[in-house]
């Protein structure tokens, strides 16, 4: 709009002028020395526009003669950008399709005329890292670390997910720990460091970790517990496998409070007291975890123990049957305890209650060990049948013929008369040709 308007002045111009000129065209006499010139207005006028003019556009080719090397540098500039960003969008387009040497190259091959070649190094490095080749991977971390040391935190971050993917585990330790020191509030590189520990197996540095998982909310409150849970059983596991046996104390007192209660935890720690012969501290144990809670496991457990006071174990349960009548768990674990009491008849009817309703197999072992040194022999080798035929299915089981100890029944398979196929088409039986049919029949 604004080349339209001077246009139209410079026509009016123009037209103004012209007017002026054809009334009066003006008369002008220049003299220097012996010289004289003389001309109309309106000449002298065209005369210095035209000179004018050409002052004006030799100056701008000057000008421009003298930064031509600038603008032709700059042209390059943009020209090698502009390839470079259509060679990083060929590229990732490789990467997307799997080509990953031919995507590694051409985010390479530009990378130096890019404006972002801290990208190109970096999605270079995954390409070397999708072929397996560490050396290149690691270079191109470094040159875009060169690029852009401001980026160590994205740099840094790339090259551990790089080294966790490929199972270098010391290595992406090393990462992770630098960028702690860097960023040490960095969500990511908590989830990093949690993946990592959790795959090393390092239960010790994971414990130390939650607290600050659980401030940044990285983890999801109920997957968080769950990792608390394993952890703390892990770093149960480990004490009780330690030469010094208090370190399984030790394990057990850094346990929080929030999940001292769970069943698992609590199991875990009870079989390793009563492994390590201290069964009245595991049933004090399961005896306070079962008011809190009811857990079929614990219940079986508190069974297992090998306490002085059997008939205090046993009347302590006992309480749980009005809540829990037909609990088979329960009912095995009472006839336990009153076989360890030496209650018989009692252990008996306990046993059998626990079979009645579909107790496990246990319950049929414990019946006819009680059974068979109770003289009952006939019906402990019954009670073992059933524990046999209640643990697999019936349906699987090949029938078999009512006469078995007779002779007819009792023939040789390969006496059996073979059958010859028949002809898929015609139904003919095939009886073999040539000899081998005469040798046959």
């Amino acid at each position: 709009m604004s080349r339209l308007v001077k246009i139209w002045l410079v026509v009016l111009a123009g037209a103004v002028l012209g007017v002026v000129v054809a009334h009066d065209a003006g008369y002008v006499l220049l003299s220097f020395g012996h010289w004289t010139v003389e001309m109309s207005l309106a000449l002298l006028v065209l005369l210095l526009a035209l000179l004018f003019g050409g002052l004006y556009f030799l100056i701008r080719l000057m000008v421009r003669t003298r930064r031509l090397p600038g603008d032709l540098r700059d042209w390059k500039q943009r020209r090698g950008a502009r390839k470079a960003q259509d060679a990083m969008t060929r590229g990732l387009l490789e990467m997307s399709e799997g080509n990953w040497r031919a995507a590694e190259k051409r985010l390479v091959r530009h990378a130096e005329q890019s404006e972002t070649p801290l990208l190109n190094y970096l999605a270079a490095a995954r390409a070397a890292q999708l072929q397996g080749a560490h050396d290149r991977r690691d270079a191109y971390i470094r040159l875009a670390h060169e690029h852009m040391p401001s980026a160590d935190v994205a740099v840094s971050l790339t090259q551990a997910e790089l080294q966790l993917a490929d199972n270098q585990l010391e290595q992406a330790l090393a990462t992770l720990r630098h960028l702690r020191q860097v960023a040490p509030r960095h969500t990511y590189v908590l989830r990093l460091l949690r993946r990592l520990y959790e795959q090393l197996g390092d239960w010790e540095h994971l414990r130390e970790l939650i607290p600050e998982l659980r401030r940044a909310k990285v983890v999801p409150p109920e997957e968080l517990r769950a990792l608390e849970i394993r952890t703390h059983r892990k770093l149960l596991e480990n004490a009780f496998l330690s030469t010094d046996a208090r370190d399984l104390d030790r394990a057990w007192a850094a346990v929080p409070k929030a999940i001292r209660s769970d069943p698992g935890l609590v199991g875990d720690f009870a079989g390793y007291l009563e492994e390590r012969g201290r069964d009245e501290e595991a049933e004090k144990l399961l005896r306070a975890a079962l008011r809190q809670g009811w857990d079929e496991h614990l219940v079986e457990l508190y069974g297992l123990l090998d306490s002085p006071h059997p008939g205090h174990q046993l009347a302590r349960m006992e309480k749980f049957l009005k809540e829990h009548p037909d609990d088979p768990v329960l009912l095995l674990t009472l006839g336990r305890l009153s076989m360890r009491a030496r209650l018989w008849g009692k252990a008996r009817a306990y046993l059998e209650a626990s079979i009645a309703r579909g107790g496990p197999v246990d319950a049929y072992r414990e019946l006819a060990r009680l059974l068979e040194h109770m003289g009952e022999e006939a019906e402990a080798l019954q009670v073992y049948r059933k524990a046999l035929a209640g643990s697999g299915d019936e349906r699987h089981l090949i029938p078999l013929p009512e006469n078995i100890g007779q002779p007819k029944a009792n023939r040789p398979v390969l006496e059996e008369p073979v059958q010859p196929p028949r002809d898929a088409d015609t139904g003919v039986e095939d009886g073999g040709d040539g000899e081998a049919g005469k040798a046959t029949a």
